[in-house]
């Protein structure tokens, strides 16, 4: 069907819910548990989904990145960081089984080939394509490969950078979710009308991964016809982390769920009509009572 994406159970585009994914991403810094506090947090909530990201460190950074100087509490240098943030076998086997007791989907954005098949062990219901790997053409064709949705995320990317990878990916099983890649953004920099121009351009549902302050533009998205919605979340934005001053907290994050869930009500048919609860305000504040004239 035309802009719409199955992912599990869930039907995702034009005319069906808005999806909700909280990304954890890497905000549980290292700890299985403060990864399930996160999950529970989304679950109650009302999020439809959890995300993760999946890197082989060898792989995604140079030797010389990893040997930087860079104190963490894993150890002295930008290596040791990203060791540590990386859940392995074990923890995701843990974490799955954790999702599947909370009742909600789990999937992650994966920035390499051999992380696409550690994640595929789980059967993720789809797949995400970060930002900075939309120019990948080998890893967009290798996640493709395993044959589930793709969500692909837009940040710092050209509008020929993004036709370019949508060529490669095709518009079958693919969500685009409209992005800007700045941690957190400044509200001159969401541009949420490029939301309709996604649409006018792409046969696929339209979405928007948010990195802002606050939830407003996440809300105004759903509002612009985004059928997909991505927010960062945090126990606690001060913790350390690069992520999370863009993240939103418990509170927050059950607002936004609550203002999306209340878009299309509050969008309404586009019909104009005099509602029964009208009537007695018309009685009172009209000298004359007539519906074809109310």
């Amino acid at each position: 069907m035309k802009n719409v994406v199955r992912i599990s159970d869930r039907m995702v585009g034009e005319g069906y819910p808005c999806f909700v994914i909280a990304e954890i991403g890497i905000n549980h810094n290292g700890s299985v548990e403060l990864a399930k506090k996160l999950i529970d947090e989304a679950v109650i909530a009302g999020c439809d989904a959890v995300k993760f990201q999946k890197r082989t460190v060898e792989l995604v950074y140079t030797k010389e990145e990893l040997e930087q100087e860079r104190p963490n509490f894993f150890g002295p240098t930008n290596g040791d960081l990203k060791r540590g943030l990386e859940f392995g076998y074990d923890e995701y086997c843990e974490l799955d089984q954790y999702c599947r007791e909370r009742n909600i989907m789990w999937f992650a954005s994966c920035w390499d080939e051999k992380s696409v098949d550690f994640i595929e062990q789980f059967n993720p219901p789809c797949y995400k394509i970060a930002s900075a790997a939309l120019v990948d053409d080998e890893l967009l064709l290798y996640t493709k490969s395993k044959g589930k949705p793709i969500l692909l995320s837009t940040g710092m990317s050209t509008e020929e950078q993004i036709a370019h990878a949508v060529d490669v990916l095709g518009e079958t099983d693919l969500v685009i979710l409209h992005c800007t890649s700045t941690y957190p953004s400044e509200n001159n920099e969401v541009n949420i009308n490029y939301i309709q121009k996604l649409k006018q351009t792409y046969s696929c549902p339209i979405g928007y991964s948010g990195h802002e302050k606050g939830y407003l533009p996440s809300v105004l998205s759903v509002a612009m016809g985004a059928c997909v919605v991505e927010r960062h979340i945090t126990i606690d934005r001060t913790l350390w982390g690069s992520d999370q001053a863009a993240s939103l907290e418990t509170e927050g994050l059950r607002r936004m769920v609550r203002d999306i869930r209340n878009v299309p009500v509050i969008m309404g048919d586009g019909c104009k009509v005099v509602y029964d609860s009208e009537l007695p305000i018309i009685k009172k504040l009209r000298k004359v009572f007539s519906l074809k004239n109310a």
